[in-house]
């Protein structure tokens, strides 16, 4: 049986609805970004055919499906809006909380307010809309799983530009997540100003 793509049978229920989502919650540096995307109506099937959760996906995939993502809100295709919470903010309220206000912030770019978010996961954050959590959204929702990618593309790609802000810790290839090689560094050199308080293995350093 194949695996299941993601659909607008939800977008569909009617109303303007955002599909949100977020990347960068395991990491132990760097900021948590989300992204929420509207669609104007059901997405042209080639650029629906290149959407799916972004962990699935492999980079030039991502990057593909981002790139098309981009050229359809230039096309009035789409609208989406990007948010992000800092390493400071993150350490300051906590990772949820922090992922919340990326998502707030995200919706807020959007430029109209929508009338319902899916929210991929199961904890609602606080939106000026209705909002309905969808648990694996990322693979059922076409604008869930477009926000992924826009939130996956832009936070590897700041993570890409800090590397050589900041050499030696090695953002470029693991985006700030516990790799070997990304805890031996944290060991070696100590943390970042990007490095998140509150992780312990940022703590056990600091």
């Amino acid at each position: 049986m194949p695996a299941r793509k993601p659909d607008f049978s939800l977008e569909a229920e009617g109303g303007r609805v955002a599909g949100v989502d977020e990347a960068g919650r395991g990491p132990l540096a760097g900021p948590v970004v989300a992204a929420a995307v509207v669609f104007r109506g059901a997405p042209p099937a080639g650029l629906a055919a290149l959407l799916d959760d972004s962990k699935k996906l492999k980079p030039a995939q991502r990057d593909a499906a981002f790139g098309a993502l981009r050229v359809a809100a230039a096309e009035g295709l789409l609208d989406y809006g990007v948010g992000a919470a800092s390493a400071a903010e993150i350490g300051a309220i906590n990772i949820l909380r922090a992922t919340h206000l990326a998502m707030a912030r995200a919706v807020a770019r959007l430029g109209a307010v929508p009338d319902l978010a899916l929210v991929d996961g199961n904890q609602p954050p606080r939106l000026p809309c209705k909002v309905r959590c969808v648990v694996g959204g990322d693979g059922i929702s076409l604008s869930i799983a477009a926000a992924s990618i826009f939130a996956k593309v832009v936070r590897d790609r700041a993570m890409t530009r800090l590397d050589p802000r900041w050499p030696g810790y090695g953002f470029a290839k693991h985006a700030g997540y516990p790799t070997a090689a990304h805890l031996a560094a944290l060991a070696r050199l100590g943390p970042s100003p990007h490095h998140r308080r509150g992780f312990r293995p940022v703590d056990d350093v600091s």
